[in-house]
């Protein structure tokens, strides 16, 4: 019956993906573009940071899958971070932000980082003061918001509608959804039918293909690491969910190495592998690893183009909030 099906939706364009565990992503609509603008601006500005180096960019490099591509993202004085830095590409679409889940949406996460001792080390008094500054901003935010006493929540406002735009629709596995026969490879094919039938799809499922639900890292076997992170249960305290966290997307997958919250393995087909045998119970053989491989790679998208902001000029007699050392 799986392979009948399987024919129907190869020969019927559209036929059948309704019934699938993972739809198509659609591109972003833009109904705000001045509010969009104003939160690209903030996204590549340094000037949000205690150094004046760091952007949210620096650590979620549209050039290179909205990841930095790290183990842990230096931030402040080269402090290491805990975690791996999680792809911001359809990061609109995760029910919550965070490895842990503690930001209720990308608004609130967007505040996190600005904060935070190892990352930007600013405050959030002191980063709007900065941009109140710059004359370009005030004009900005004034347009966008109908006043000119803009503040943290306004910021962060701006840069979560940016970051609702960076999807990455019409990849190989979405045009093939759409009934695209030739979108995807024999091996492809394959490696989706393993994805199904091995129980991938039970927690990487949806348009994000995850993003949707937490999980404990080693179900059924043990993961040994040694990153700190505690993943949901330093949020709630309850040592049961200690070693849970959010299930990330698959998409753009073969972008966003090194892969796991510990950033503890660089290579697509070894982190297959390891998630069959810890989440699965499952040791798969050197050929479904690499037909699963294959069919994760066609789950990269059309990368968002963007067109770097021009940032506004600091005033030269006006002087930054003084920031203490």
């Amino acid at each position: 019956m799986r392979k009948y099906c399987l024919l129907v939706a190869l020969i019927l364009p559209g036929a059948g993906w309704a019934n699938e565990p993972i739809q198509p992503m659609e591109p972003a609509k833009v109904t705000n573009p001045e509010k969009v603008e104003l939160g690209k601006m903030l996204f590549f500005e340094p000037r949000l940071s205690k150094s004046g180096a760091i952007s949210c960019n620096s650590c979620h490099n549209l050039a290179t899958g909205g990841v930095d591509n790290q183990v842990s993202s230096l931030g402040h004085k080269w402090k290491v971070g805990p975690i791996n830095s999680p792809t911001v590409l359809n990061s609109s679409l995760n029910f919550v932000q965070f490895w842990d889940g503690r930001a209720k949406d990308l608004k609130e996460q967007a505040a996190g980082p600005i904060a935070n001792p190892l990352e930007m080390a600013f405050t959030h008094n002191l980063a709007v003061e900065t941009l109140h500054t710059l004359p370009g901003y005030r004009t900005r935010f004034s347009a966008v918001y109908g006043k000119d006493n803009f503040g943290i929540d306004e910021v962060t406002d701006a840069i979560a509608a940016f970051e609702e735009t960076l999807v990455t629709p019409n990849a190989p596995f979405d045009r093939w959804l759409k009934g695209d026969s030739k979108a995807l490879t024999a091996q492809q094919l394959k490696g989706y039918e393993l994805f199904k039938a091995k129980g991938c799809t039970t927690c990487h499922n949806g348009v994000a293909i995850g993003g949707n639900s937490y999980q404990k890292m080693g179900l059924v076997k043990s993961y040994k690491t040694d990153n700190p992170a505690q993943g949901r249960g330093a949020v709630t305290g309850e040592k049961q969910f200690i070693g849970w966290f959010k299930v990330p997307t698959l998409r753009n997958i073969e972008l966003t190495y090194p892969y796991f919250h510990d950033g503890a393995v660089w290579d697509l087909k070894e982190a297959v592998q390891i998630m069959a045998d810890i989440q699965l119970g499952q040791r798969l053989t050197d050929q479904e690893a690499e037909d699963m491989t294959a069919y994760l790679k066609s789950l990269t998208g059309e990368q968002p183009q963007i067109v770097l902001p021009q940032l506004p000029p600091s005033q030269p007699d006006t002087p930054k909030p003084e920031v203490k050392s």
